[in-house]
């Protein structure tokens, strides 16, 4: 099987499947396994690199379904038998009418599989639907119960008598951004609970006044598409603010930046690490810095 991945979460998945040999192409932002940048790229992205966080804002807000580019000469060349893509949001990935066209367009009518999970149980079913396909349902059953295993090994630390802290999963910080889809399924697994994000809805612009009034006592800076470096340059445009100094997270030390790329916003294996993180900033105490890659994944900012 030739299998094209438009997508950085199922390439990831692929991978996590036993099928990374029949991988015959990628995105620019696959980058996980490493080995999956020596295939061939088959998109772009309109925005530039330098752009800060507002721009990026500005850029989406105008142009929407046109931000990423489809190497149609590539793809074809590639001969796929399947394809695998999203619907999910046309400002993450090459929007799917793009795809479908595309693979019309090639002989043999390559089959087009397209995600849009909108919750932790939809990317559980997501693991099995590709599992399926990909010949490796065995696998992705695995992959299902071992995040099943680290919910049940947190419930062992957390105790239900433990108050659950208030906690906000920022997304995008100019403007802020809550999180939606899995993450405040994520947050509830952990052991909090998600006062700004909205379960299986998506990501929403939020007013800071919006953010001061859900009081978060945990925030979680987990930037869609950038990693723990970038994430932390991007701090200082918000760390002067005075609703920012004023929540109580802030205050008590106890925000933490995330490389939300690799274990929030792709919704892939890697949310079990994902799931860990957020277990970790909530009650640190509890896990130890390896259980949860505190110091290489995320850490803690200083009280200001």
């Amino acid at each position: 099987m030739r299998i094209v991945s438009l997508l950085p979460s199922l390439t990831e998945l692929v991978c996590a499947l036993g099928r990374r040999d029949d991988l015959v192409g990628v995105t620019h932002e696959c980058d996980y396994p490493a080995s999956v940048r020596e295939l061939p790229s088959l998109t772009a992205s309109r925005i530039p690199a330098e752009a800060t966080s507002a721009e990026i804002d500005a850029l989406v807000s105008e142009r929407q379904a046109g931000l990423y580019t489809l190497d149609e000469a590539t793809l074809a060349s590639l001969r796929p038998d399947l394809i695998l893509t999203q619907e999910q949001c046309d400002v993450c990935a090459v929007n799917e009418a793009t795809v479908r066209r595309a693979a019309a367009a090639l002989p043999g009518s390559p089959r087009v599989e397209s995600v849009d999970p909108r919750t932790l149980d939809d990317v559980f079913a997501m693991f099995r639907r590709v599992g399926d396909l990909i010949e490796r349902p065995v696998e992705a059953e695995y992959l299902v119960a071992g995040f099943h295993r680290t919910v049940r090994w947190i419930r062992e630390f957390v105790m239900p008598s433990r108050p659950r802290p208030r906690v906000a999963l920022l997304e995008w910080l100019d403007p802020p951004f809550s999180s939606g889809h899995w993450n405040p399924d994520i947050i509830e697994l952990a052991g909090g609970r998600e006062v700004i994000g909205r379960p299986g809805e998506r990501s929403r612009r939020v007013g800071w006044d919006e953010v001061a009034q859900a009081e978060p006592e945990v925030i979680l800076v987990a930037l869609c598409g950038f990693e723990l470096e970038r994430a932390a340059r991007e701090m200082a445009s918000v760390i002067d603010r005075p609703e920012w100094r004023r929540l109580p997270a802030v205050r008590e030390g106890r925000v933490a930046l995330v490389d939300g790329s690799a274990f929030f916003s792709r919704p892939g294996p890697r949310l079990e690490v994902g799931l860990r993180i957020a277990a970790g900033a909530m009650a640190p105490l509890l896990f130890g810095p390896l259980d949860t890659r505190r110091g290489e994944a995320w850490r803690f900012l200083p009280k200001p």
